[in-house]
């Protein structure tokens, strides 16, 4: 009796050890989120159970966390911001990817320059780090916009999917597109690349892996282990970017973008590890000044950038 007393304490105390616990991971369906997403994959390494759930954009992922069905998530840093100044309870606690977007105009529309775009349609998704660099690379040119007649430019709202169709069909003039979707229209030849919009202040914009203050305050152990995680996929598809890109084309995509489109993609839109500050701070202040989020608050970005489990998890996985 005591053998099998001890034999069930040592199974009890095992399954106890190895016991997953679960994330719940909100994230976009974009070529340069594949790093966030095969996280699931190296997830039971780290004791971990990841489940995913793919957002048509960044800032529909602000209220599942609020309902609290989501733990973590990648977005770009302005849907992120402007959750923040919601009232969303979440810290940035890495950056995942930079650049990531292009200013795409119609082939044959004859738009050669910023000054070229007055009096057209342009099309952007509302909320994402295409909206704030667009609003900046116009703002830079001295031209006004609006989503009204009346203004130098009328910027027509879209989902991500649909903006590529928009372009082809003519029913917009240009577009400042996220990746692999505009390397598309690139490739397929209805669209040529105006800039990518990288400078003005914000520089390559940043895309944001957060977590909720409940993860970080209350499970902190979870919380290392998950950005443990997250170094070690990341560097996985950096160092390794065949499986990146396999990864990314088969699982994510389903085939549906070609190895070109992902290359160029990626090479407009690199993994990377951080996120500083500076970054998320004037991130915010153009957003604030083009009326970006509509934010009454706009959060300081020394409250709720925490950067400790990113710089514990590069130390103990020796990444620079």
């Amino acid at each position: 009796m005591r053998l099998k007393a001890l034999l069930l304490l040592i199974v009890i105390s095992a399954a106890s050890l190895w016991a997953q616990d679960l994330v719940r991971l909100g994230n976009l369906k974009f070529a340069h989120y594949g790093a966030v997403s095969y996280m699931k994959e190296l997830a039971p390494k780290y004791r971990l159970r990841i489940e995913e759930r793919v957002f048509p954009k960044g800032i529909d992922i602000n209220p599942a966390i609020v309902a609290g069905e989501i733990d973590a998530s990648a977005a770009a840093l302005d849907a992120a911001i402007a959750g923040r100044a919601a009232g969303v309870p979440i810290y940035v606690v890495a950056g995942f990817a930079r650049g990531g977007a292009r200013l795409v105009v119609g082939s044959g529309s004859g738009i050669r320059s910023l000054q070229d775009l007055r009096g057209k349609k342009v099309g952007v998704a509302r909320g994402g780090a295409q909206e704030v660099l667009l609003l900046a690379e116009l703002a830079k040119a001295g031209l006004s916009w609006s989503d009204r007649p009346g203004k130098d430019v009328l910027v027509l709202y879209l989902p991500f999917a649909d903006l590529n169709q928009a372009l082809l069909a003519k029913n917009i003039d240009a577009m400042c597109q996220s990746e692999p979707y505009s390397s598309q229209a690139l490739h397929r030849r209805f669209g040529v690349e105006l800039l990518k919009p990288y400078d003005t202040p914000i520089g390559e914009p940043i895309r944001a892996l957060v977590i909720t203050e409940k993860l970080y305050r209350e499970r902190r152990d979870v919380a290392q282990r998950f950005l443990l995680c997250f170094v070690e996929a990341t560097r996985k598809f950096i160092d390794e970017p065949k499986v990146a890109e396999n990864y990314v084309r088969e699982v994510m995509f389903k085939n549906q973008i070609s190895a070109e489109d992902y290359q160029d993609a990626i090479g407009n839109s690199p993994f990377c590890y951080d996120i500083t500050l500076a970054h998320v701070q004037v991130t915010t202040d153009l957003m604030l000044k083009y009326g970006v989020g509509r934010m009454a608050h706009p959060p300081k970005a020394a409250d709720w950038v925490k950067l400790d489990l990113l710089t514990e998890a590069k130390r103990q996985l020796k990444v620079k």
